[in-house]
């Protein structure tokens, strides 16, 4: 049947890759308006591609956040670049963030690489410009970047100041085929509830602890129950670490680290949920579990990408 409209409703998926840290999910939650992937100053922060919905009167995106891409030191480094590399291949428009400068480093060439060999359309957008003097700096970096590849638009942006976020969402509905809705309107994201609350206490542990514990730390949700009649949620959590010397920095002395970061994270919970929790958390020792791959997979961090 005919679609009588003027505009075509559009929906497609769209991926967010880059470097670690360049700020692929503080991107993404604010073009959804909404906080699901987790953000912290360490790298590698993503493990899995997170699937969130924008909806509007344009269309529908559906964004894959993935990990950053980069040199695997580990299993789970393989896994976390699998799932990168594999994601540009299912795509309808790729986004691809790299920081404010000239320089070109092997990692952009390395990204660069592979995006020549695919033929959809990437928006390169250029995040932090916050941290920039002045716009004739921005357009040395424009310049920079736009020989490396034949990009569909370049867009300057800061993430974390909301600056130019609309234009990218006009962007990519640009460059999007017309399609279906794929999900409801008041759809955020298709990740289980018990997924997000165990991201949220990981991001958590992420800000709180020191550098050599976080990339260590697996957060396992083993009982995720709403209570009949109240609105209260139960969720219990192991917090899984490699070494024995970590254990103790997470739960810290008399228990403060666990309790400082356990009480953040039910602040969040709270928040997304939208209804009170009670959360009880528990710090266990799995040696060497980023390179054992019974426990990635018990973990959730399958090594078939595409495996649901």
């Amino acid at each position: 049947m005919a679609n009588t409209d003027t505009k075509e409703f559009k929906s497609g998926f769209v991926t967010l890759i880059g470097r670690p840290n360049v700020g692929k999910s503080t991107l993404m939650n604010h073009l959804i308006g909404q906080k699901i992937a987790i953000t912290s100053e360490k790298p590698q922060t993503t493990r899995n591609r997170i699937q969130t919905v924008y909806t509007d009167e344009r269309g529908q995106i559906i964004f894959l956040d993935t990990p950053g891409i980069h040199k695997a030191k580990n299993k789970l480094g393989e896994y976390m670049v699998n799932v990168a590399e594999n994601t540009l291949k299912e795509v309808d428009v790729i986004l691809w963030l790299v920081e404010p400068t000239t320089f070109i480093g092997a990692g952009e060439r390395h990204i660069a690489e592979q995006l020549s060999k695919i033929k959809t359309p990437v928006i390169l957008v250029i995040n932090k410009i916050d941290t920039v003097k002045s716009k004739e700096e921005i357009l040395t970096f424009i310049a920079a970047y736009k020989d490396i590849l034949n990009f569909a638009e370049i867009i300057p942006v800061s993430a974390l100041k909301e600056m130019n976020i609309e234009d990218v969402k006009s962007s990519i509905f640009k460059y999007l085929p017309a399609g279906p809705q794929f999900y409801d309107e008041d759809t955020v994201t298709d990740q289980p509830m018990r997924q997000i609350a165990a991201e949220l206490i990981r991001e958590k542990a992420l800000r709180m602890l020191d550098d050599e514990i976080p990339h260590g730390i697996a957060v396992v949700v083993e009982r995720f129950k709403e209570r009949p009649g109240t609105d209260l949620v139960d969720i219990d959590v192991n917090i899984y670490c490699e070494r024995e010397s970590h254990k103790g920095m997470v739960i810290g002395k008399g228990g403060a680290m666990l309790k400082k970061i356990a009480s953040s994270a039910r602040a969040d919970c709270e928040e997304f949920l939208g209804c009170r929790v009670n959360l009880q958390c528990w710090v266990k020792v799995k040696a060497d579990w980023r390179d054992n791959e019974f426990l990635l997979n018990n973990f959730g961090f399958k090594q078939n990408p595409n495996n649901r």
